[in-house]
């Protein structure tokens, strides 16, 4: 089923997402409605991998739920930035962390109903310490783990983030078929 815009209406623009109002026509039926989107530029999740099997989460404290979450680190791509140097710039920023090495492990749409965000996961091997740099009014921990710790947790509802849940258990899957 295939939509063509009709009218495309901006009811906000700010640093991260722009909201839209879309009245479209399915180009199969002819029928028309309306869909509210809201436009986002994109971001990534990065799976950073610590010695003896650990991975690092971060404690961050989430306004928009009122809740502390466990998570991997993430952020918003800035504008035309590469997903992978804006991997490395997050793993750093949240947890001041360096990665000599990052690798793609997929990417997914975080809530396609509504949201047009595309998130690009990434592991992070080789780790080095550095400095963090937190953005203003971010509230984030370090919270190492083991990584069978890890997935547990998504499975028991000890971590509740989409993003985290989505790229532990992909990992875990690849590793699963390289018989790691």
């Amino acid at each position: 089923m295939r939509y063509r815009v009709l009218e495309k209406q901006v009811l906000y623009e700010g640093k991260k997402v722009r909201l839209e109002l879309h009245r479209v026509e399915n180009e199969e039926s002819g029928e028309r409605s309306q869909r509210e989107v809201c436009a986002h530029p994109g971001a990534v999740v990065v799976l950073p991998l610590l010695a003896g099997d650990k991975v690092m989460l971060i404690r961050n404290r989430r306004y928009a739920v009122n809740e502390t979450l466990l998570e991997l680190p993430a952020g918003t791509l800035e504008k035309g930035e590469d997903p992978m140097n804006c991997a490395g710039r997050e793993l750093r920023e949240e947890t001041g962390l360096m990665a000599r090495r990052l690798a793609p492990i997929g990417w997914f749409y975080t809530s396609p109903g509504i949201l047009s965000e595309k998130m690009y996961a990434f592991a992070a091997y080789d780790l080095e310490q550095s400095v963090s740099a937190l953005e203003e009014g971010e509230e984030i921990e370090q919270h190492p783990v083991m990584f069978h710790e890890a997935v547990n947790m998504c499975l028991d509802g000890r971590i509740r983030d989409g993003k985290t849940i989505a790229t532990l258990l992909m990992f875990k899957e690849m590793r699963g078929r390289e018989g790691r």
